[in-house]
């Protein structure tokens, strides 16, 4: 199958010596650079914060701590790093008190919210909710896991420095509103966010953070509470050099509960402020794990930032790369499954 052949570019994925983070990876796992190291974030319901100059070296695995919050269980998906070494950060935090028990497991709805640390990722401090959906919760949800809410997301930075855009999987509301949904804000507001979130809505970029109505990037196909959802969730969002464009990996769920794993697709566009301009998601691998994500191999580069060649992760793991180039490119099918939230 073509990758991004209406724009006749492709990525391809290699094999390659398996590469592993310390912590459990069960979401996005975003990376700065501080003092010459890399030091990443990986989450299960609390960050685990490492360090190191390859990733394949990554040590120290030590948890980051939310101060004076109540929040919990949180993963920290996304960062942002200002010039003076200040990390910005964005979290998924599931509310459980919704909805009844379904048999042994809770059926939650997820929210975006902001954290600040001072101490290069260490502790931080709650910024507040930025994200959620402003429905009431569908506790006869058949995915598994959710009964609405935002979530699973990625934020990064436009080439202006101007604005911050968060790429989101809404869960809940109309099927229409289901899907990829993306909002942004000031950069000049990234210290005080509540309220400063504006999501993309009928070509506009004036729906409220909290509980505003969204336009999906990428609509539903089966709405997340059937149990045969069919959708592209989990969006993560990084700057290609090699093709002057932002590329998108994106999971996509179907067609039974627990959201098995249809494929890994890619989407590119040049300008952020434009959300029609993503094309149409392509596969670049049958099957394979959740929470695809590409991490740039050049020193300085993250999971936002990649030239030619990135190691792309799922989850925690890593034994492929992606090679970005002009032309067409295959499937490679991936076995392996992984386990989801609980």
């Amino acid at each position: 199958m073509a990758a991004g052949s209406a724009w006749a570019q492709k990525v391809e994925v290699v094999t390659a010596e398996g590469v592993y983070f310390p912590g459990v990876a069960d979401s996005n796992s975003p990376i700065h650079w501080a003092k010459g190291k890399r030091y990443v974030f990986n989450s299960d319901g609390l960050p685990i914060r490492s360090e190191g100059v390859e990733l394949s070296g990554m040590r120290y695995a030590r948890a980051a701590h939310l101060l004076d919050s109540a929040v919990s269980p949180w993963w920290l998906e996304s960062t942002y790093q200002d010039d003076d070494g200040t990390i910005y950060g964005w979290y998924h935090h599931e509310i459980y008190s919704y909805c009844a028990m379904d048999g042994d497991r809770y059926i939650g709805v997820p929210v975006i919210g902001a954290v600040i640390s001072k101490d290069n990722g260490h502790t931080f401090r709650d910024l507040g909710i930025v994200l959620s959906d402003g429905y009431e919760p569908n506790c006869e949800a058949k995915n598994g896991y959710f009964a609405g809410g935002h979530g699973d997301f990625s934020v990064i930075v436009d080439k202006e420095k101007k604005n911050l855009y968060f790429f989101f999987s809404v869960y809940g509301g109309p099927a229409t509103e289901q899907g990829v949904a993306v909002a942004r804000m000031a950069i000049a507001d990234r210290d005080n966010p509540v309220g400063t979130v504006w999501k993309y809505r009928d070509e506009k970029w004036e729906s409220p953070g909290i509980s505003g109505k969204v336009s999906p990037i990428f609509t539903v196909r089966t709405p997340w509470e059937s149990a045969n959802a069919d959708a592209f969730w989990g969006p993560s969002v990084h700057y290609n050099r090699e093709l002057g464009e932002f590329v998108m990996l994106l999971n996509h769920a179907c067609c039974e509960p627990d959201w098995p794993a249809e494929g890994i697709y890619v989407s590119f566009n040049g300008d952020l402020e434009n959300p029609k301009g993503w094309g149409a998601p392509d596969r670049i691998i049958e099957g394979g794990g959740w929470y695809p994500m590409a991490v740039g191999l050049a020193a300085g580069d993250t999971d936002k930032t990649a030239g030619a060649r990135a190691r792309f992760f799922a989850g925690s793991d890593s034994h492929w790369e992606l090679i970005f180039r002009k032309g067409q490119t295959g499937v490679l099918p991936l076995p392996f499954r992984q386990s989801r939230k609980k």
